[in-house]
This record gives C-alpha cells, structure tokens and sequence, in this order.
C-alpha cells in the first residue's frame, strides 16, 4: 500500500498493529534524533494518539503510551541546536522527551561512526524501561544501504538478513514500523505537513561506506530497477528465515554436545564442517560473545578441534578467548594485564584467596580463609575476581542459560580440588565424582587443580562452567535462567 492511497500514519499504526501483538495498549519510547525519518515517526504518532483520544467516546482503545529519546554524542558543534530543536518539536507535539549525554569511546579499528551507534544503542537500552518498545525510524531505503553493505563485506546470512522489523532490545523490545517505506515517501509527507527537521552535514561525507551507497550507487540502482529496495527487502526477509532454520539446527548440535558451559569436541568433530561451524557460530552468540571472523572460525572448527588433547590451543579474537582443555572446548574473556597475577612456583601458595599450588595432577591443599574458600554472594550479574591468576567468575542471567537462578542460595563459596566431590550432572541421572568427570572430559592434570568449584556447605553445585549439579539446573518450568562464566585469566 502506497502512500497515495494510505497516509504515513495509518501505515504507521498498520505495521505496530502487525508488529506488536497488543498494540495499542503498549509504551512507546521513540529513538529521536531530529532528522527527517524519526521526526516522521514521531509527528505520525502524534496524530494518531489525536485521533485517538477522539474516538475516545466511541469505546476505542486507549491510546499507546508515547514519550521520545534524543541521545546527544557531543561530536558535533551543533550538538546543542540540535537538542534544543528536538525539545521544541516534542513539546508542539505534547510528548515528553529526555535528553541523554553519551560520550563515544573509540576502541582501535573501530570507525567513530561504529562507536557513536554503539554509544547511542548502550544509552537507549539503559533508558529503556520494562516491557517497553523503542521505535527506530530506519526506512526501506536503509535497508537497501544495509543489504547492499553486507553483501560487500561479504557477509553471511544474518548480516544479509539486515534489520529485522522487531527484535528483543534491552527489557523490551525495538522495532521498525517505517522498514517498508522508501524515504521520498517520507519526505513528501513531512513536507506537505510543514514539519522541520535538521539536516547532518556529515551525510554528505562520501568516504562514509553508506553515505557513498546512498548518493553514488543506489540512484543509479533505482534508475536501472525502481524497486530495488522492495526486492531487497525481500532478500533480508528470505535470509532471516534461512538464519532461523540454521539457528534452530545449530541449537539442537550444541544442545547435543554442552558439558555445562562447554562443548564435547568429541561430538563436534562427528558434524559435518558445516554443521560444526554452524554450532561454532550459534554457541558463541548465545553466550553473548561477538562472532569472530571467517578465519578465526576456520581454525577453530579445525586445528584447535583436531589437536592433542593435550595441546590446549586457543583462538583469539577482540576480547574473547575460545580455549581447549582435553575434551572440552570453552569460551571466555581474554584478561586485563592487571587482572592476572603470576602462577606461583609448584608447592607455594597464592597470597590473597584460592590457592593454585600444590602437585600439578592433583586436588590443592593450601587452604584460604578460615574455611578454605571465598563467599561469593550471589544475585544477577555477580562478579567474583578470582586471585592467583585464575581469572573471575560471572553469574549472567541467560534466557537459555542451564542454570534456574531461582533455585540457587543466596551466597555460595568458592574453592579448589580438595578430592571427593561429587555432582549429578543430569537431572533423574547418577551421581558422579568430580574426578571420574574430568577424565571422562580428558581435561588436562595440570589444569584439574586450577578449576573454581562453587559449593552450598559441602555440596558441589558447579565446577567452573563446565558442569552444572542437577539441584540448580533449569527445567520446562524455569522462570528465571542464568549461566556461570568463568573468565579464565
């Protein structure tokens, strides 16, 4: 439906209709940067709660809740106009509006346009509150710029798939009800409704990649072929439902081959390279790690699982370490240079807590404490800093994680080998002895002593990441999930 049969607002609510199950008894939060598409939405929105509240009488639903976000970067020198701009539209509107300052750090090969995005997102996703939906104003004519971008960089299919019209975002939700309008559309509506928006002088940078799609290639695109981005919508549409059949697959393989927070590399190495690199991909993303790149997959789906267990290879990439340890093959975070502390000589004990001494194949003896162990008190994204090296655990809340968090004590402590734990690593399965396990897993001797064991009293309820006690597994039932991390120094 075109807009000369449909205003901007009617395909508005249409798409939040068709995005968002119980509109319009919602909150909406609009990202507002005071451009041309997010003034659209918002002047759009606007109207339609208008319309609304006058049909009120009538038994119409009440209106969705509306406020707006304007995130200021301070890049730019008409950061402040820009602001001031947005509270002045917002408040012709009646719509409340909050200003976030950001401040953009820029890590090594990183653009500054990547680090504003990340910058704005961050800000967004804390500014969000529960059960609420951020509405973006990307268009089609984005999504166009975004396909054509991925396809470039050679990406797979879910850089292919673009931008989805709704996806998970913080403690709600985002969504895009503009994605299936091209943006001259937009324009003539703002224009004929005499909206006033301000223009970025940086969109005319053309050593920006999409700034150069945009006034370079796509013109001469939708000279060629008028409906480009509709034919590019559908592309990220196919894409992203190949994307979900490859996740659901990918689930499934790791689900099949998870020792706790590990994999078997014993069962990856049964999958086809494919497959396994599917799993590789679908793992990593789910315990909320980046995705390395084709090369760094590449080694990890072959050497690092073709070597001796024990080799114990590892792959690198940003702040993430994937390592092997025996039979198991673990995720982690690459250590600041002032977290680790130097390995003490065989037989000597760490200052300052859990003790990695002692004989290399075996339980440690050196006791810390009192009791021979660290309190960790617990609660939703608890951090433990681990001395001698050994890195820290984290608690995470996971929707997928193996973990009921509803399930665990309110602090636990945290130790080494001492000999004779036990576990039951499956719910309705046996109990089974720490040690049997860690050779069952091949995990190297010299590593076995190092591995933090979390216990209630004297129950061993998880050793590391790697295996999890039936007591505070999820289940169907599970309401609230988590994951262990251990970050290994």
């Amino acid at each position: 439906m075109r807009l000369e049969r449909a205003t901007l607002e009617a395909r508005v609510e249409e798409s939040l209709a068709a995005l968002l199950p119980e509109y319009p008894r919602v909150s909406l939060c609009v990202a507002f940067s005071g451009g041309l598409d997010s003034t659209a939405l918002l002047s759009a929105l606007a109207m339609l709660r208008g319309a609304r509240a006058g049909r009120r009488a009538a038994g119409a639903p009440r209106s969705p809740r509306l406020r707006a976000v304007h995130v200021d970067h301070g890049l730019h020198a008409n950061a402040p106009a820009w602001a001031e701009h947005c509270r002045a539209v917002a408040e012709r509107l009646h719509v409340p509006l909050a200003v976030l300052r950001v401040s953009v750090e820029r890590s090594a090969g990183a653009s500054l346009e990547a680090a504003a995005r990340e910058a704005r997102y961050r800000a967004l996703e804390r500014e969000l509150e529960g059960a609420e939906v951020l509405l973006t104003a990307q268009h089609a004519d984005d999504q166009l710029e975004t396909v054509l971008l991925q396809l470039l960089r050679g990406a797979g299919l879910p850089g292919i798939a673009a931008m989805a019209p709704v996806a998970p975002f913080g403690r709600g939700r985002l969504a895009r009800p503009l994605l299936a309008i091209e943006r001259s559309e937009i324009e003539s509506w703002a224009s004929a409704r005499g909206l006033e928006w301000v223009e970025d002088d940086s969109n005319a940078n053309e050593r920006l990649d999409r700034n150069y799609l945009r006034r370079r290639v796509v013109p001469l695109l939708r000279a060629r072929w008028p409906s480009a981005s509709r034919a590019a919508a559908r592309t990220a549409r196919h894409a992203a439902e190949a994307q979900r059949l490859l996740d659901l697959l990918g689930r499934a393989d790791v689900e099949r081959a998870a020792v706790g927070g590990a994999l078997c590399v014993k069962r990856l190495r049964m999958l086809s390279a494919e497959r396994r690199r599917n799993a590789l991909r679908y793992w990593i993303a789910r315990c909320a790690h980046p995705l390395p790149d084709t090369r760094r997959l590449d080694e990890l789906a072959g050497p690092v699982l073709d070597a001796r267990p024990d080799a114990h290879p590892r792959v690198v990439w940003g702040a993430t370490v994937a390592e092997r340890h025996g039979d198991l093959l673990s995720l982690g975070t690459v250590a600041s240079p002032g977290l680790a502390s130097r390995e003490p000589e065989r037989g000597g004990t760490a200052s300052g807590g859990l003790a990695s001494g002692g004989p290399a194949c075996g339980p440690s003896s050196d006791p810390i404490g009192p009791d021979g162990a660290l309190v960790w008190p617990l609660g939703s994204g608890s951090v433990l800093e681990l001395p001698s090296g050994l890195g820290r655990l984290e608690l995470a809340a996971d929707r997928h994680g193996p973990i009921d968090l509803e399930a665990l004590p309110e602090s636990v402590s945290v130790r080494l080998r001492r000999g004779g734990e036990r576990l039951r690593p499956r719910r309705g399965g046996p109990s089974r002895t720490l040690k049997a396990l860690l050779q069952e897993a091949r995990v190297a001797r010299v590593e076995r002593g190092r591995i933090p064991l979390v216990c209630t009293g004297e129950q061993l309820l998880a050793a590391g990441d790697l295996w999890v006690d039936a007591r505070i597994q999820a289940g169907a039932e599970t309401r609230r999930r988590g994951r262990l991390i251990w970050h290994r120094a």
